[in-house]
């Protein structure tokens, strides 16, 4: 791939709490926020978005760091713009106050903006409610935005967060036990249903966050997890981006099944009575 233009998408800037962030819109129909993986809003997420669009969505993503459109492929710009576009994207997420990379029981102090902007792209859009899918350093964001009614289709592919590196952080996710239990009372009612992706021999998402992630959940929590003979082989790097990076567009992979899940649960949640 080389860089996108994202000419397909609007730009337009959404404030609120105290918070401000560009945001990339495109298509009609019930909103589904796309949170980009590290590093950015990369063409392969931005291709990820423009499926769901196709889908008959309102595709919504905000710019949180990156150079939105950017191939980090080194084939793309060689290898010192690559790493150069890497280093800035990892010093912006690594000094913002908006994300909760280490703690355990605390979710992220950017998620109040995104409920924010899901309850804003709602009222715009329609439909019964609103999809949200987070990836990678954002993976666990689309639960904790869910303590919002109108987030009813969450999905969590790769949740990185709390980094797994350190000691005592492999189960969990970046939550507060305040806003699990909305969620976890959510599922009860069966107002939920969260679909979680990932590579079993991720190292950023191990065995413990999926299992804590059933534990709290119970039956709400659908799992998909893939071997590493299921990723595309030309990826840059070793398997983790389920529906981007490791993506193999074809039917019968494995990885477009995960994609047609992911889809599956948006249509199933938000298209019936989207006209209501």
């Amino acid at each position: 791939m080389t860089d996108d233009a994202l000419a397909d998408f609007e730009l337009e800037t959404f404030s609120s709490q105290g918070k401000e962030h560009q945001v990339y819109r495109s298509g009609v129909g019930p909103a589904v926020i796309v949170l980009a993986e590290f590093p950015g809003i990369t063409p392969k997420v931005a291709q990820f978005a423009r499926t769901v669009r196709d889908e008959g969505f309102t595709v919504v993503l905000p710019h949180l760091f990156g150079a939105p459109g950017r191939d980090p492929d080194p084939s793309a710009h060689g290898r010192a713009g690559t790493a150069a576009t890497m280093a800035r994207s990892l010093g912006r997420v690594c000094v913002s106050r908006e994300f909760s990379l280490f703690a355990t029981g605390k979710t992220s102090p950017v998620i109040p903006w995104l409920r924010d902007l899901a309850a804003h792209e709602h009222e715009r859009c329609g439909g019964p409610g609103v999809g949200a899918i987070g990836m990678c350093l954002t993976g666990g964001f689309a639960l904790a935005m869910a303590t919002d009614a109108r987030v009813l289709a969450p999905v969590l592919s790769q949740p990185s967060l709390p980094l797994a590196a350190l000691p005592g952080r492999k189960a969990g996710t970046d939550i507060s036990e305040a806003d699990l239990a909305v969620v976890r009372q959510r599922c009860v009612a069966g107002e939920l249903k969260v679909l979680g992706l990932r590579f079993r021999s991720d190292k950023l998402v191990p065995d413990e966050r999926f299992g804590w992630l059933r534990e709290q959940l119970g039956d709400a929590f659908v799992a998909v997890e893939l071997d590493d003979e299921d990723a595309n082989p030309d990826a840059l790097i070793a398997p983790h981006s389920v529906v981007t990076e490791h993506l193999i567009d074809e039917p019968g992979s494995r990885t477009r099944q995960a994609l047609d899940d992911v889809l599956e649960l948006f249509r199933s949640r938000l298209l019936v009575g989207a006209d209501d």
